[in-house]
């Protein structure tokens, strides 16, 4: 299994953050659990922060069972329209910039 994440770095605009949050889950999380081949899309906004870390106000993690597959998501008409509302989204809300990252897990029970 792998993980891609969309961090992103920066702020959401004063007075924003509620319709922000809002703007994601109804406009974009439809798209992202579009992707094929997903076996999970997590939306985690941020809550709280180490003094003097960067702000990361939304981290997007879409689960695949790995590379290809992802990598097919990443052609997908689903994945296009995202990139379209997730920049009219930015361009509304959000100063900053957005990276990615790709991650393999290892889990442990307690």
């Amino acid at each position: 299994m792998i993980t891609r994440y969309a961090l992103f770095e920066g702020l959401v605009r004063p007075g924003g953050t509620e319709a922000f949050r809002a703007a994601v889950l109804d406009r974009l999380v439809p798209l992202w659990k579009q992707f094929p081949g997903n076996s999970e899309v997590r939306v985690m906004f941020g809550e709280h922060r180490d003094e003097g870390a960067p702000e990361f106000p939304l981290i997007l993690g879409i689960t695949y069972p790995d590379r290809a597959t992802m990598e097919a998501a990443l052609q997908s008409e689903a994945r296009a329209r995202s990139r379209d509302v997730t920049g009219e989204i930015v361009a509304e809300f959000f100063d900053g910039r957005i990276h990615h990252h790709v991650t393999t897990a290892n889990h442990f029970a307690p």
